[in-house]
């Protein structure tokens, strides 16, 4: 290495005898060595501060890299209580009364009950639980209207009713009326005896 060899030079000047030779060539010797040695020495403390900035880049990056993993393990560790969770879950559409499989692949559009669909055990089910939806609302539909006619009934029903009833009161008063009125008539005109009763002439 030059450190080394600057070394081994300076060695060899120290070594050698001063008495024959020319102490300006030592001394232009020795100061060279030192500019080389002082040259070297910078190169030593750069490459050291480039180490050191390189290994705290590198740790820098090390750090970095673990906390990225001790997020990927937390999320992991999240997603797998939540994927438990979800497992564990009771939906409500388990309490559900459905149509059995045979009434859905007899009344079902046919595109909700293609051989694909009954294949596939997943969308099978969001088919039948769609059509339980929609006969449940054609349903209600349904029970809406027939309720709408039994008021419209019961509504006509109480009027005829009432109309029965006013002249149900009505013939009442009027056969009340006509008992009053015979009554006087009977008190205006007694009964003839049945002597003075007149038979009608011969023809």
């Amino acid at each position: 290495m030059a450190e080394d060899q600057a070394i081994k030079h300076f060695q060899e000047l120290v070594s050698s005898d001063l008495t024959i030779v020319d102490p300006t060539s030592i001394q232009i010797r020795a100061n060279a060595l030192v500019a080389r040695l002082k040259a070297l020495n910078r190169n030593a403390n750069a490459a050291t501060r480039a180490c050191k900035q390189a290994t705290t880049e590198a740790r820098h990056d090390m750090d970095q890299t673990h906390l990225g993993l001790q997020n990927l393990l937390y999320e992991k560790r999240h997603l797998e209580r939540e994927i438990d969770k979800c497992r564990q879950f009771a939906s409500i559409y388990q309490d559900v009364p459905l149509y059995s499989l045979s009434e859905f692949k007899t009344l079902a559009p046919p595109e909700a009950r293609s051989d694909d669909v009954l294949q596939n055990v997943h969308q099978l089910m969001l088919n039948r639980l769609s059509f339980e939806l929609v006969e449940r609302q054609r349903l209600d539909q349904k029970r809406k209207e027939l309720t709408a006619q039994k008021e419209e009934l019961l509504k006509h029903s109480k009027l005829k009713l009432a109309t029965v009833e006013s002249v149900k009161t009505q013939i009442e008063s009027l056969m009340k009326a006509a008992a009053d009125i015979q009554k006087r008539v009977d008190e205006l005109v007694p009964a003839l005896p049945p002597s003075t009763a007149t038979t009608p002439a011969p023809t």
